[in-house]
């Protein structure tokens, strides 16, 4: 790096100049914007060693098991700069979704000393946590001898943070004062609209607002080529996830009650029956007509072909299809959804790709470092900036211009969706063990209220019923 380019840099790094002016001052050096961030990415990690030691594990090896995903591809882009750091080698293994919980599985549940670290969402640590097949990443986070004095974790999006520590004990509230950190937030996902901008003028139709609205917006921009809303149908646990529980969620619903230490269902209310029976009338009239068989793919991809007009999804799944190959890219606008016409704002229920240390990693304190590299607001930078790292989890990257023009530029009302959502944005679910069981009973029981197999009211009853038998038969309620 030459040194009138590296003074800018540091002078950056030190706070003396804002972004905006370091591009500019870059620029006028002949250093393209897109050349300026791979440089500036390689300061923040020369500044990263002058505070810490980063080599304290130089020469030993890492290994990782990976899900396919772009912050994968983020990460790997910038292993050099790690490996340059820390003189560490990091190895990694990287499985498509389809298989990879089957391997993490498989790794944890037979004691296997092979991976260090792995990728997960925070649902399975209710799993791998009390089962002791994770650390509880508490002990490291607080230990200043093993993390470096900028990793700032209070960065971190306090509802997304505290999403992913729980104290292990079925009902206990997520991030309490004992819960255990058994993963850091890596990546996230908030559920709000994604539309097709052309469609809804063509239509002459607004953007709703709430679920009154996008019941009556969805079925006016319903034809014979195109359905109104895109939403999740699958028998999983991961149809109730996303835009169902953000909306069910907004009402002020519940999926599970805790009473004196035992848990029973909640979701059978007049509130709730009431909400079923407007998502399930959504569906039938506007939605696609095989919904039962869509998943997170299904829903993007006939966004992005212009099958849908609108989707109540994952907002980087919204993000994805305004680009590549997809007949819609650039066509494609974001708003923030709140269900509730009382409520003051939304509540996404959340999904968090997230990073964990395998409780038979052979060297702990070496993979905390490649953890607090991976997690920090130095990598979170570049990945948002110069690769496809939406959301990223940090306060600190959300408030960077740069990434903020080049959200807006692109992707229009992203921003201002993603703020308006943040402050309400966790998981909404109840932590317990039984919760993948649970949810994909009421993904089933969906269906069959959507093909008139029962009427809602008499499905939540039912569906209730047996939530409470299982519970009980499990010791939980």
């Amino acid at each position: 790096m030459y040194e009138k380019e590296k003074d800018l840099i540091d002078a950056f790094l030190r706070k003396q100049m804002g972004r905006r002016d370091l591009i500019r001052g870059l620029a006028a050096l002949g250093v393209t914007a897109s050349s300026a961030s791979v440089l500036l990415n390689m300061g923040a990690t020369r500044a990263l060693a002058a505070d810490f030691d980063w080599k304290a594990h130089s020469g030993k090896s890492l290994k990782l098991l990976l899900n396919k995903h772009p912050y994968t591809d983020a990460m790997i882009a910038n292993l050099d700069n790690f490996k340059e750091l820390s003189g560490m080698n990091i190895e990694y293994d990287v499985f498509p979704e389809d298989v990879y919980f089957d391997k993490v599985t498989a790794a944890l549940s037979s004691g296997s000393s092979e991976y260090d670290a792995f990728m997960t969402g925070a649902y399975m640590t209710w799993t791998y946590g009390p089962a002791g097949w994770i650390e509880d990443l508490n002990e490291w986070i607080g230990d200043a001898s093993k993390t470096n004095p900028g990793y700032n974790w209070d960065d971190m999006l306090d509802g997304v943070r505290a999403s992913c520590a729980w104290n292990g004990q079925p009902g206990g509230e997520l991030g309490s004062a004992d819960a255990k950190q058994w993963c850091i937030p890596w990546g996230y996902e908030q559920n709000n609209l994604a539309y097709n901008a052309d469609m809804l003028n063509a239509a002459g139709v607004a953007v709703p607002t709430n679920m009154g609205e996008l019941v009556e917006a969805a079925a006016a921009l319903t034809g014979d080529s195109v359905y109104g809303i895109g939403v999740r149908g699958s028998r999983s646990w991961a149809t109730i996830h996303p835009g169902f529980l953000s909306g069910y969620a907004n009402f002020g619903e519940k999926d599970l009650n805790l009473n004196d230490g035992k848990l029973s269902a909640a979701m059978n209310t007049d509130v709730s029956k009431a909400f079923h029976s407007q998502w399930v009338s959504m569906i039938q009239n506007s939605g696609a007509k095989d919904w039962a068989t869509h998943t997170w793919y299904q829903v993007g991809t006939d966004l992005g072909a212009g099958k849908s007009a609108m989707i109540y999804d994952a907002d980087i799944l919204g993000y994805f299809m305004n680009g590549g190959d997809n007949a819609m890219a650039g066509k494609l606008a974001y708003a923030p959804f709140a269900a509730n016409p009382e409520a003051s704002a939304p509540t996404p229920n959340i999904w968090i790709w997230s990073l964990a240390m395998s409780k038979y990693s052979k060297d702990k304190d070496a993979t905390w470092n490649f953890l607090q590299w991976a997690s920090g607001p130095e990598h979170g930078l570049f990945g948002a900036t110069q690769m496809d790292f939406v959301n990223p989890v940090r306060k600190s990257v959300w408030a960077d211009e740069m990434f903020r023009k080049r959200l807006s530029d692109s992707y229009p009302g992203y921003v201002e969706m993603h703020d308006v959502s943040a402050p309400g944005a966790k998981i909404h679910f109840t932590a317990q063990p039984l919760f993948f069981d649970l949810t994909t009973e009421w993904a089933a029981t969906l269906q069959k209220m959507v093909a008139n197999e029962v009427p809602v009211d008499e499905g939540l009853d039912q569906l209730a019923e047996s939530v409470d038998r299982q519970l009980k038969e499990a010791g939980l309620g």
